[in-house]
């Protein structure tokens, strides 16, 4: 697919409109390797054909299946390995420290097919089994993307052998697998919209999604994310995100290794 400069930057203002995501100037082979297959099935001729059909028929499917083929779907089981230790040895304890007799809430934005949200539950379950009875009423996941295909997917918790490969080792696999999803809740959450009917959470991970957003977009899914959080409860970031600004919201708090950021 050719695309035409203009094409190109209509379809740059829709996806930012649409989902916050901001395409840079070159990224014109994403935008072709990622829809051509779309544009074939629909028998769309260009990316400006695409845009005006979007336009003109703003509640059809064809918006969200280019939404879906857009988002970045790239996961990893207990990715960058860090965050879920200390969420073991830390965030977990300090929690029930607390908090004894309530049950731990977390939120996993933007959770693409799953794997983060289910790292999740395996940590919870790994860190039950050697601190019995601890964690008294138990914990809740709730999961959320933007795509309804990626969510349905990641609701089945089926995954080929090159997906489980990808950071999840065999004793994780015969221990974890059926039951991990008994925790996790997956809704379908646009990070542009209202999180107001998602409740409070002690920790939100919000890991690797940030980058793809301006800075203004960005600051303000951290103030509205902050709103989501108990006094004093975590915000867990990606490896290579970091939050500047907001000192009147959030503290970091150093871990060794990674790095946190709690709740003023």
């Amino acid at each position: 697919m050719t695309l035409a400069n203009q094409d190109f930057q209509a379809f740059r203002e829709f996806l930012e409109k649409a989902c916050g995501i901001v395409l840079g100037d070159n990224k014109q082979y994403l935008v072709s390797s990622r829809l051509n297959r779309l544009l074939e099935q629909e028998k769309i001729g260009s990316l400006g054909e695409l845009v005006k059909r979007i336009q003109s028929q703003p509640r059809s499917n064809l918006r969200e299946l280019v939404i879906d083929a857009m988002t970045t779907n790239e996961t990893l089981w207990f990715r960058d390995v860090y965050p879920f230790e200390v969420l073991k040895k830390k965030l977990i304890p300090e929690f029930i420290k607390s908090n004894p007799n309530q049950r731990l809430r977390i939120w996993s934005a933007a959770c693409s097919s799953g794997q983060e949200p289910y790292s999740l539950s395996m940590s919870i379950d790994e860190f039950e089994r050697s601190n019995a009875g601890q964690l008294r009423s138990g914990a809740q996941i709730v999961a959320t993307d933007l795509s309804g295909g990626i969510l349905n997917a990641a609701k089945s918790a089926e995954y080929d052998s090159l997906s489980v490969a990808r950071g999840l080792s065999q004793e994780r696999l015969a221990r974890h697998f059926d039951p991990l999803r008994n925790r996790v809740e997956f809704r379908a959450i646009n990070l542009l919209d209202s999180y107001s009917m998602l409740g409070k959470f002690d920790i939100v991970f919000c890991r690797n999604v940030l980058i793809y957003f301006s800075a203004d977009v960005k600051k303000d899914i951290l103030r509205r994310i902050h709103a989501t959080l108990k006094p004093g409860g975590y915000l867990m970031l990606g490896a290579s995100e970091a939050l500047n600004g907001l000192p009147e919201l959030y503290q970091m708090v150093q871990c060794n290794p990674g790095i946190v950021y709690q709740a003023r």
